[in-house]
């Protein structure tokens, strides 16, 4: 039991006890009066006349005995009286210990402690009344308890005062009333019941405790489950609980109702969060946040009803929703038409045109954003938002600051997608990937000098082009098993073909390494590892790294290639031409060898303009000590405009299509023992 508690219970049984000892004392006075007066009333008639019937001696002797006796009952009686009066003393000076307990209590408790006639005014105020509201006792005395409380409360506090009058025990309940300086408190109250003898309620005992704080906390941690802690935003919960309730909306009224979720994605966040730290970056992911709120109208908030003024203000805030990392929604609610939505949409984009000032750095931002109208297929909130996460991605794949619309195409495509990720973790489990080989072939002397190792993946139906799943692979993380899988068997292979077609120099296997991992931190320890157990000299493996990976950072990608290059390994830069293309910053990368994009060679025996790029590229980076691979090779004429322009390795078609490790062996015994060029073949 609280303090508060037993302040309760003595304001409780301080008046009965008062009662009860005031009924014993009266009991008292009265049987101690009464007494009195018979004893007196017996000595004063044992004087009278009458009473003499025998001699006077013998009279006065039993006259002495009976005043012997009436002494003694006077004696006792007053005994017991005296015994009684020090009893009524103890029982009243614990009466005024309780009451200075309570008033000790009272006035040192929290919680505020109020004592109320049945007409609502106050008897008597705790001191925290005013520690609590404000307000001074003689201001309390002079207003009724009621008028304070908020009058949306004010009934229920009615309500629960009558039920404590009749079963002299109220339920607990929390009500908001007015501080002196006009702002809200909350309270939570419990009322009692004192009675008088005939067990009818007099008064009302209150104690209330303030807890504007815990529900201040509490309504924090029911915001804090709702919302993004690093924006303020809505979390992904609450978008999707406000769109299924547009959903519900748009059922009732189908024909005039329309909505609209856009899927907004920040291009190349992370290269900004890697680059400049993830403080920088949710610096700047509060300032987008900040920025897409102010982009939107107050038509695209959710319509919903609005119980006050605060709630108005807060409707833009429902409309905009952080997903996670760099990802926001938008609920564009009943819209008129389907251009409601693209026109929000290039409004957002103009919005983050603008330069981001983060930590003193100036930074220029895009977005890529999917649109999905709801249809009538279209039945979960969870639905819709994929929809227009289909259509952002869409966006990205067509070059990224632009606005995709879903359509049923895309989820088409999305579902195909599934289904291959789906097939592509079966496929590693039953080991349907194979690996293919296509030669690399020197220009001056028509011999193969190695060769490139590529993933097939041979499906009972036939073989998937690698174009098909290679992206997937790699955007699932997939593609690091199954490129540790191709290394470790052409490494095999390739110590297979020295021992079977020895060479001075040896042959040289080509791997590519995907942009997933390059970006893993143990990619060296993990190719050191593979060679160590295949027993293959690091000279003989080339790792090619495609242009806009070892561009993108140049400082970063400089580090990963140095870790490489210290295996032994010779590194190479794929598909040049396709990206950057800036053959100065190559300089600052450990590289040894350089592959110009079929793009270029494919055209360079019908386009001058091509073939100029194609002599140049050979040129500069020969001035760089760099071996040139011209990949995508098909014609003869193209071969021989390579010859002329000094190109030392080509690939493609023409010598041979990618095959598996039985034809390469033929061709190579054909390459090597028949002396044959595959130039002149």
């Amino acid at each position: 039991m609280n303090q508060t508690e037993e302040g309760l219970r003595i304001a409780q049984m301080g008046p009965i006890e008062a009662r009860r000892i005031d009924g014993r004392e009266w009991w008292l006075w009265g049987f101690a009066v009464t007494v009195t007066l018979v004893l007196t009333f017996g000595i004063v008639a044992l004087t009278f006349p009458a009473f003499r019937t025998q001699e006077d001696s013998a009279y006065w002797s039993d006259l002495r005995e009976w005043v012997r006796g009436l002494a003694a009952l006077v004696l006792l009686f007053d005994i017991y009286t005296i015994y009684q009066r020090l009893q009524l003393q103890r029982i009243r000076r614990q009466l005024a210990e309780r009451d200075q307990l309570f008033q000790l209590i009272s006035e040192n408790a929290a919680d505020m402690i109020a004592v109320v006639d049945t007409e609502g005014h106050r008897l008597y105020n705790s001191p925290a009344y005013e520690k609590v509201l404000g307000y001074s006792p003689e201001e309390l005395k002079t207003t009724s308890s009621i008028e304070q409380i908020h009058a949306s409360d004010r009934q229920r506090v009615l309500e629960a005062a009558e039920k404590a009058r009749r079963t002299g025990r109220g339920e607990r309940l929390e009500y908001r009333i007015r501080h002196k300086d006009g702002s809200w408190r909350i309270l939570e109250s419990t009322a009692s019941a004192i009675r008088n003898e005939k067990g009818e309620t007099t008064r009302l005992v209150i104690v209330n405790r303030d807890i504007t704080e815990r529900k201040r906390a509490e309504e924090m941690l029911a915001h804090n489950a709702l919302h993004d802690g690093l924006t303020s935003l809505p979390n992904r919960a609450l978008f999707l609980d406000r769109l299924q309730h547009a959903f519900a909306r748009s059922e009732r009224h189908p024909t005039s109702y329309k909505l609209a979720v856009l899927f907004i994605d920040v291009d190349e966040f992370k290269v900004y969060n890697d680059s400049l730290g993830h403080v920088a970056g949710d610096e700047l992911l509060i300032q987008i946040g900040q920025r897409l709120t102010s982009s939107l109208r107050g038509v695209d908030t959710i319509s919903r009803q609005v119980e006050s003024k605060d709630a108005v203000g807060s409707m833009a805030g429902d409309t905009l929703a952080r997903l996670g990392g760099d990802e926001f929604a938008v609920l564009l609610d009943d819209i008129q038409d389907p251009s409601d939505g693209i026109r929000v949409a290039d409004r957002i984009q103009e919005k983050l045109k603008a330069p981001f000032q983060v930590n003193g750095q100036e930074m220029v931002i895009s977005a890529s954003i999917g649109m999905a109208l709801r249809t009538a297929a279209c039945n979960q909130a969870e639905d819709l938002l994929r929809d227009a996460e289909i259509a952002m991605y869409r966006a990205k794949r067509a070059g990224k600051a632009c606005c995709e619309v879903f359509d049923a195409a895309m989820h088409s495509s999305a579902v195909n997608r599934l289904r291959l990720e789906t097939d592509l973790r079966k496929a590693l489990e039953l080991g349907e990937f194979r690996v293919y080989y296509q030669p690399i072939v020197s220009l001056r002397s028509g011999k193969i000098t190695g060769f490139e190792a590529l993933s097939r993946w041979q499906r009972p139906e036939g073989l998937v082009p690698p174009s098909e799943f290679i992206p997937v692979a790699d955007e699932t993380g997939l593609i690091l098993s199954i490129n540790r899988s191709l290394l470790r068997e052409a490494c095999l292979q390739l110590r297979s073909w020295h021992a079977q077609f020895p060479s001075d120099p040896p042959l040289a296997m080509s791997v590519n390494i995907t942009p997933k991992q390059f970006a893993q931190p143990e990619l060296a320890s993990e190719i050191g590892l593979i060679l160590k157990q295949t027993e293959m000299a690091p000279s003989n493996l080339q790792l090619e790294i495609v242009e806009t990976i070892a561009m993108r950072d140049a400082e970063m990608a400089g580090g990963v290639l140095t870790e490489l290059k210290a295996l032994g390994v010779r590194l190479s830069v794929d598909d040049f031409g396709t990206g950057y293309s800036s053959l100065s910053r190559l300089q600052r990368l450990p590289i040894d060898t350089l592959k110009i994009d079929r793009t270029f060679i494919s055209k360079m025996d019908v386009d001058a303009e091509t073939r100029e790029i194609v002599r140049t590229v050979i040129m500069l980076a020969h001035n760089l000590d760099l071996t040139v691979v011209a990949e995508g090779t098909e014609t003869k004429e193209q071969v021989e405009q390579l010859k002329e322009f000094d190109c030392e390795l080509a690939q493609g078609y023409f010598f041979s299509r990618p095959a598996d490790a039985t034809a390469m062996s033929e061709l190579l015994a054909s390459s090597c023992h028949a002396g044959v060029s595959l130039i002149d073949r």
